[in-house]
């Protein structure tokens, strides 16, 4: 597509020297230049050459591409390349108004630093290697405004290209300072971002060198003025009757025909809620008494099943009634607008706080509150945030199965009015609440999300979906083409120190990592939570937070698999220390290195392993103790092998509180129906999560060290 083909050039801004003049009173360096509109040149004869001549013009927005930049120019060159730059652009259709002549910047490394408003997170901006390598290479790094000091340099540690700003095959070191300088005038605090209506705007390149940086190209294309929204207000402990109602309404289920409602109305039921059914003739439903209307329920939790066309005049009777869940689907979410806003109309004149719409609603086993059949789990610490009722089920379902144990979990469905954001400022107070598990698809209001998660204070584990680049929109700038879903998570997750994963089995396993370990110290106390480490991946050394990891089982081809699985997710594992080798060597173990390989099987010692993590507790703080399932069911034909394993680690687990162990059953289907279950028990009591396979322990090691769990 060409400049003038490209509707959001035609549109247009503000020429590229009035962009520079509000980036030199922002203090960032712009190359001498003056704008010429006619034919005399004479402004230019003070300016050092080399020069470059640029023209401008309405829709010349792409000036390279277009034949609009001339570099290399004296100044008695100017005139006739003008004539020539006339001359190829005006058959093309672009009017020249004028041109700018400016003296060309020295060689360095050419960057790029952008903005672009996200319609969910707002302000982002983008820095990495800019010029002709931006598309060639998309080797850049995003980040949500304001920016820090430390997010930029960060940034700028992340990018492949991240050598060529320390000197390369001899040239010079970039001035990082000044870049960083550069960078924060457009996106920190008290930044361009803050003054401008994105659009999009984009210095590109940005050419650094050993004594500064300058910004020699700058785009800006201005969106229309938006309306931004406010902070939604928190009650003060307003949440509570969301998942501890005293009595519950359910509106809809039929004395005829069963249907939604009644499985609702069995559910409640049966967890001995105070319970009652809005029928609008029927005494009872289903055994459970019933009134004509909502008005009548003396209840702080309604549940309405009824179509979507009548929820609103369902939701209107609602007074007195704190919180009101819409389970009925055909709002927003099937391009009914008007019948969501409608709906949250009717919830704020009745004075309720609406729940949905599209939404399965509340599991919370401490307040006898469920969406899910087959009996509540036990109340435990992990909370979890869905906009999928059906993920959030299987969540519960599956996680149940695997140890979890939740003190909350709230489906949101369409957020028309209570927010993702404001259950997790709410869930980060919460005493009974240690770590919180988040899957969003549309967080409504991104930058208020963005803000609860910086100051969450708990593990927060987010799995987004719609993450892909096909949510990527045509963009006049490198910027706008360069930022999608997923690097914008990427960067939430990299700016708060919220765990990103990329499926519901990691979601699961982090948080059964989070719930075994906690924040534990090195006393073996628990807390609920302190500070925030990184971000989507793990830096450095350890788990993310210096912390050191080993890796111990039998097998040296599983070993190396494992060294590459925690690899991928930003481990380093560290080599044995020399000190502890001959201790090593008394207990019959090879020091191989790390992973380190000791025999685990049928015929092995149940306790050798927990040896091991007592020879190395000082050095490790993560043991990873993983087994081959497999080969306790071919080399022999019981399962009490692999339960006392089990238990030798669990007693190692009671004995040294200050490691974290977690146990890996590789091959687990091979194990007689039952055992695996029984293996699960086991450690579950002892505090020590199950993984089946290493990824997902990596995963999860991974985020414990992120977060402080130290």
């Amino acid at each position: 597509m060409s400049a003038r083909e490209d509707p959001a050039a035609v549109t247009g801004g503000p020429y590229e020297h009035e962009v520079k003049v509000l980036l030199a009173g922002a203090g960032v360096p712009v190359p001498r230049g003056v704008v010429v509109r006619g034919d005399d040149f004479g402004a230019a004869r003070e300016l050092a050459g080399p020069l470059v001549l640029k023209a401008f013009g309405p829709g010349l927005t792409h000036k390279s591409e277009a034949g609009g930049v001339v570099l290399g120019l004296a100044y008695e060159e100017l005139g006739d390349a003008a004539a020539g730059m006339r001359a190829r652009l005006e058959p093309a259709g672009f009017l020249v108004a004028g041109f700018l002549v400016e003296e060309q910047a020295g060689a360095g490394v050419e960057l790029i630093v952008g903005l672009v408003r996200d319609p969910a997170f707002g302000p982002v901006l983008l820095t990495g290697l800019g010029g002709v390598w931006t598309e060639a290479l998309r080797d850049t790094a995003l980040r949500l405004c304001p920016v820090t000091e430390a997010d930029v340099r960060g940034a700028l540690a992340s990018l492949r290209g991240a050598a060529l700003l320390d000197g390369w095959r001899g040239g010079p070191a970039v001035d990082v300072d000044a870049v960083v300088k550069v960078i924060m005038a457009v996106g920190g605090a008290g930044g361009l971002w803050e003054r401008l209506e994105l659009g999009e705007f984009e210095l590109n390149p940005v050419i650094a060198g050993p004594s500064g940086a300058i910004a020699v190209d700058a785009r800006y294309l201005p969106a229309e003025p938006v309306d931004h929204p406010s902070e939604a207000a928190v009650r003060a402990g307003g949440f509570l009757p969301l998942f501890e109602p005293k009595a519950v309404a359910v509106v809809g289920a039929s004395t005829s025909r069963p249907n939604f409602g009644n499985m609702f109305l069995g559910f409640y039921r049966d967890a001995g809620v105070p319970l009652v059914a809005v029928h609008p003739t029927a005494a009872e439903v289903g055994g459970v008494p019933a009134v004509p209307s909502l008005a009548d329920a003396d209840v702080d939790y309604a549940l309405v099943a009824v179509p979507a066309e009548r929820c609103a005049e369902v939701v209107r009777e609602a007074r007195g009634v704190p919180f009101t869940q819409v389970m009925s689907g055909g709002f927003g979410e099937a391009g009914r607008q008007d019948l969501e806003q409608e709906l949250v109309a009717a919830a704020r004149a009745a004075g309720t706080r609406l729940l949905g719409p599209n939404c399965m609603g509340v599991y919370c086993p401490r307040g006898r509150q469920t969406f899910v059949g087959g009996g509540m789990g036990p109340a435990g610490t992990v909370a979890l945030i869905s906009q999928s009722g059906g993920l959030a089920g299987e969540v519960i379902k599956v996680g149940e199965r695997r140890g979890l144990a939740f003190s909350r979990v709230v489906t949101v469905g369409n957020a028309a009015d209570v927010t993702p954001a404001e259950l997790l400022r709410w869930l980060a107070r919460d005493a009974e609440t240690r770590a919180i598990g988040m899957y969003l698809e549309d967080p409504r209001d991104g930058r208020e999300l963005y803000e609860a998660l910086r100051t969450a204070g708990k593990p927060v584990v987010l799995l987004a979906g719609g993450r892909s680049g096909q949510g990527q929109r045509a963009a006049a700038s490198h910027t706008g083409g360069l930022v999608s879903d997923r690097r914008i998570w990427e960067a939430v997750a990299e700016q708060t120190g919220a765990t990103l994963v990329s499926g519901q089995d990691d979601l699961i396993g982090v948080l059964a990592y989070f719930q075994a370990h906690g924040t534990r110290g090195p006393d073996g106390d628990r807390a609920h939570g302190t500070g925030t480490g990184g971000g989507a991946r793990a830096h450095g050394t350890g788990a993310g937070g210096g912390e050191q990891v080993l890796v111990v089982g039998p097998s040296g081809g599983a070993s190396v698999l494992a060294a590459d699985a925690f690899d991928r997710a930003g481990v380093r594992l560290d080599p044995l220390p020399s000190d502890r080798l001959d201790a090593l060597s008394g207990l019959g173990v090879v020091a191989t290195g790390n992973p380190l390989e000791v025999p685990v099987g049928p015929l092995g010692r149940a306790g050798l392993v927990a040896d091991v993590i007592d020879v190395l507790a000082g050095p490790y703080r993560d043991v990873v103790a993983h087994v081959n399932v497999q080969a306790f069911f071919t080399y022999g034909n019981a399962p009490e092998p692999l339960y006392d394993y089990t238990r030798a680690l669990a007693a190692a687990q009671a004995a040294r509180p200050g490691v974290r162990i977690t146990l890996v059953t590789r091959n687990g289907e091979c194990a007689p129906a039952g055992v695996e279950d029984e293996v699960g028990r086991i450690a579950a009591a002892a505090g020590i999560p199950v993984y089946r396979t290493m990824e997902a322990a990596a995963v999860a090691v991974a985020a414990g060290g992120r977060h402080g769990v130290a």
